[in-house]
């Protein structure tokens, strides 16, 4: 994992192409962005109680409708789109190359794999299940320092490894076909429950590499990347950001990481945003 970028961004995104994981210190770009996102929990939450212990005050029904308005804040946000572009153009991704799903809200409750509808966000899986382009890049963000038994793991060694997987049953133009509430954070309580979400159909092998790093730390990773999400098992909530990149010119090449098991269908990508389209909509400064 490395902690440092080197190179020229075309090199960086190769890297990332061939499985390399990059964990990054905290920019003021990104401390800005995850302090701004903190303040906004903080407010909602404010009649509540504690951001992070938010979930013992209040009802499920009311932690969800709480956390739904949130996400779609965030998501739709133009001062949000606005932020994510100086983060990436600050750590040398050129905005105006990029494609990009805004911002997502991931909360991870104490003791949220005993839920059902819940159990989703545990499955082992790869990000291009999901219709999202193999030159993908998704940036993780957490909001507050969290250690490995909050977060999730990477395995490795099935970067270029054909796996067991049931991702033929997701169709993004199906995902999406009743509406955006499930583009926004899968805020839909019944998704939970009656939607398929493709996951890892056997045990990884090899390494595990876990995740503990610092409130704006950013880590980027490969959409082939098999990974899975932790039981949640420490008294707190935790919060995180994410958003995801993808290069068009490579896109358009086939620059990204072989297909190895991927058979999902339809194309999230017809669903992201990018600068210019976003200042054309906002006219004239």
């Amino acid at each position: 994992m490395q902690t440092q970028i080197q190179t020229d961004n075309q090199s960086v995104r190769e890297q990332i192409y061939r499985g390399e994981l990059f964990l990054l210190l905290a920019t003021d770009a990104s401390r800005a962005l995850a302090s701004t996102v903190w303040s906004e929990l903080e407010h909602e939450f404010a009649d509540v109680g504690p951001v992070r212990e938010v979930q013992f005050y209040c009802s499920d029904d009311e932690f969800f409708e709480h956390v739904g308005r949130l996400r779609k804040r965030f998501y739709t946000s133009p001062l949000y789109h606005d932020m994510l572009t100086s983060l990436i153009h600050g750590l040398g991704f050129n905005a105006a190359e990029h494609a990009f799903d805004p911002i997502r809200l991931r909360v991870i409750p104490h003791d949220g794999h005993q839920r059902i509808a819940a159990r989703p966000m545990y499955y082992s899986h790869r990000d291009t299940w999901y219709s999202n382009p193999q030159s993908m890049i998704t940036w993780w963000i957490p909001l507050h320092d969290v250690c490995p038994e909050e977060t999730f793991e990477f395995f490795p060694d099935e970067f270029e490894r054909p796996v067991s997987n049931d991702s033929e049953i997701f169709d993004f133009d199906a995902w999406v076909a009743d509406g955006q509430k499930r583009r926004i954070g899968w805020q839909d309580k019944r998704t939970g429950l009656e939607a398929g979400y493709p996951h890892l159909m056997e045990e990884p092998r090899g390494d595990r590499i876990p995740v503990a790093c610092s409130a704006g730390d950013t880590l980027l990773f490969s959409a082939q990347h098999l990974h899975q999400t932790r039981p949640n098992t420490t008294g707190q909530t935790r919060f995180s950001i994410d958003f995801r990149t993808v290069h068009l010119t490579d896109h358009a090449a086939g620059i990204a990481p072989r297909n190895v098991d991927n058979r999902s269908t339809g194309s999230s990508l017809m669903q992201f945003v990018h600068p210019e389209t976003l200042k054309h909509q906002r006219g004239p400064a």
